[in-house]
């Protein structure tokens, strides 16, 4: 069910994991990046990984990121750690698996995985998987795979193995994000040709290396603060001129998220952090998003 990702992108959108508050930020700064005239649902190639499975989706397929400003009437999404009123004990189990030292990773999805099922198997679980598909649905507003290059991670629960779904893959664009941004333990995996998928960064955090070798990457990561790493950011000739982008939450971002990135009471100002966020972050990317515009 994985698929040959070797074409190489001109222009290249990876968006990671982020919770619902996540969700809401990268709403709010493709929103605001569009009004300032970058416009990253114009990547060729575009990577979604649990809360960015949904935003890539709703930009894949030419969707308003305005329509995320609030939540609505749409059932809530309750995408990455926690949600969907999950048992608090499972995502810290989930946790504690993963913080794990020396764990091999393989074993360590297929414990999690393990916990998971245990979730779907409970008595609320085929609710829950219900809610969680018409969640998501709703959120995406679209219900079929758009001809833009769009990729969907998900990890198989009971064996660990990760997968990556495009248009090609025969699975539904709806269980395809559902599946990408089900946490174990807190939304049930989600059934797929008799197969159940848990979220899509348990394969590899963002998944930027799905976007290897683009000419112009921008990777779009809404848990940044919490996880700090080395920055992505730079050039390099090894496969041609290559420019990395990468855009986190800046301070008042974060403050707007708030302690716990599940909490729904965050989600319109996390928006609109994005949105505020979204001007800084135009002036970095138009140069190379937009060579030759006149503007940078």
């Amino acid at each position: 069910m994985d698929l040959d990702t070797g074409a190489i992108a001109e222009r290249a959108l990876v968006l990671g994991p982020g919770g619902p508050v996540g969700t809401a930020w990268m709403a709010g700064l493709v929103g605001g990046l569009r009004r300032a005239g970058v416009d990253l649902g114009g990547a060729d190639l575009v990577v979604g990984t649990s809360a960015g499975a949904i935003v890539g989706a709703l930009l894949a397929t030419g969707q308003d990121p305005g329509r995320l400003a609030s939540l609505g009437a749409a059932p809530p999404p309750a995408t990455g750690p926690g949600g969907g009123g999950a048992d608090a004990a499972r995502p810290g189990s989930v946790f504690a698996v993963l913080g794990e030292a020396g764990l091999e990773p393989g074993e360590a999805r297929r414990r999690v995985g393990r916990i998971a099922l245990e979730h779907a198997d409970s008595a609320s679980g085929p609710e829950a998987a219900r809610r969680l598909l018409a969640g998501r649905a709703a959120l995406i507003g679209a219900g079929g795979w758009p001809e833009r290059r769009l990729l969907i991670t998900a990890v198989e629960a009971a064996t660990g193995e990760p997968v990556v779904w495009d248009r090609t893959s025969g699975v539904p664009l709806v269980r395809a994000v559902a599946a990408s941004s089900a946490f174990p333990g807190a939304e049930p995996p989600v059934a797929v040709a008799g197969r159940r998928y848990m979220d899509g960064a348990l394969r590899a955090g963002t998944n930027a290396d799905l976007a290897a070798g683009a000419r112009t990457l921008v990777v779009v990561e809404p848990m940044a603060h919490l996880f700090p790493r080395e920055p992505l950011d730079g050039r390099s000739g090894a496969d041609g001129a290559r420019t990395v982008v990468t855009l986190g939450p800046d301070p008042d971002a974060v403050r707007a998220f708030g302690p716990d990135l599940r909490d729904l009471a965050h989600w319109e100002p996390a928006y609109r952090a994005g949105l505020a966020q979204a001007g800084a972050a135009a002036e970095r990317l138009r140069p190379v998003w937009n060579p030759g515009s006149g503007t940078a």
